[in-house]
């Protein structure tokens, strides 16, 4: 029941008499509902020149219509690194929703990309459209979209490993430290899904789209430290502009993309790789 068919069922003053014929109680005023927004594209130009498109949901209350900032500037420190980052690599990707730096590592010859959001089956399908979408060079199945809640068991993504006792080699979480209250989650999906290796990283990027919260997207790291891992600040950038516009706050802060990487901290133990 809507508010507002409620607040009139709730009112003593309105009894079934008094209602007009043409008076719906269930029936939900003009415009209530806004319509389905059909899904959009972005493009993003690799190294090489080629451009690569994604298409986007065309709303999502996860935030999946839009191609944010952090997820263009990983997928550039990817490329930039493929050499020691993604070729041969086994990438996770959390929160994707288009998929674009995951979709940059199949095509810089990562060895198994597993690239996850919310197990929503408009986001997961999108996903799936971007992969067979996004020119892969004939015979490359390297890909694969599913989804996955933070936190939870981590069995299904690591099947797709060659050895799924292993883990991950590069992790990839691009713009999700807004949610304040999955970072407990995100850290547990972290010590699930990464590699035991000292080489084996989290690569963490992040825009402080709501400055005055800034030291409460930092605190993912304080929570990282706790549970153990070494977190290093490896990255700062600009952007030419913000993308929300008309958002309150410091600009520059909104234009701003933080890059960190978290690895296993020596009391973790991880193999020496």
């Amino acid at each position: 029941m809507t508010a507002h068919a409620m607040s009139i069922s709730m009112n003593s003053d309105h009894d079934e008499d008094s209602l007009t014929d043409d008076f719906c109680l269930f029936e939900e005023p003009e415009g209530y509902f806004q319509a389905e927004k059909p899904p959009t594209s972005a493009t993003h130009e690799l190294l090489s020149g080629e451009t690569v498109t994604v298409r986007l949901v065309g709303h999502n209350p996860l935030w999946g219509h839009l191609l944010w900032n952090a997820g263009r500037v990983i997928s550039n420190y990817l490329e930039e690194r493929s050499e020691t980052l993604i070729r041969g690599r086994d990438i996770l990707e959390l929160g994707a929703g288009a998929g674009l730096p995951s979709l940059v590592c199949a095509k810089r010859d990562a060895r198994s990309v597993v690239v996850t959001d919310y197990p929503d089956p408009d986001l997961i399908e999108n996903l799936r459209h971007n992969i067979s979408h996004c020119n892969l060079p004939a015979g490359v199945d390297n890909i694969h979209a599913e989804g996955y809640l933070w936190g939870a068991s981590a069995e299904t993504v690591r099947s797709y490993l060659r050895d799924p006792a292993t883990g991950f080699d590069i992790l990839i979480l691009a713009d999700l430290l807004f949610n304040h209250s999955e970072h407990s989650k995100l850290i547990a999906s972290i010590e699930q899904c990464l590699r035991k290796s000292r080489t084996a990283q989290a690569l963490v990027f992040f825009t402080p789209y709501r400055p005055w919260l800034l030291e409460k997207d930092l605190a993912f790291f304080d929570l990282a430290r706790s549970a153990g891992f070494k977190v290093e600040k490896i990255l700062e950038k600009v952007m030419d502009k913000v993308l929300f516009e008309k958002d309150p706050g410091d600009e520059l802060l909104r234009r701003t993309v933080y890059g960190y990487e978290v690895r296993w901290g020596d009391g973790k133990n991880p193999e020496k790789q």
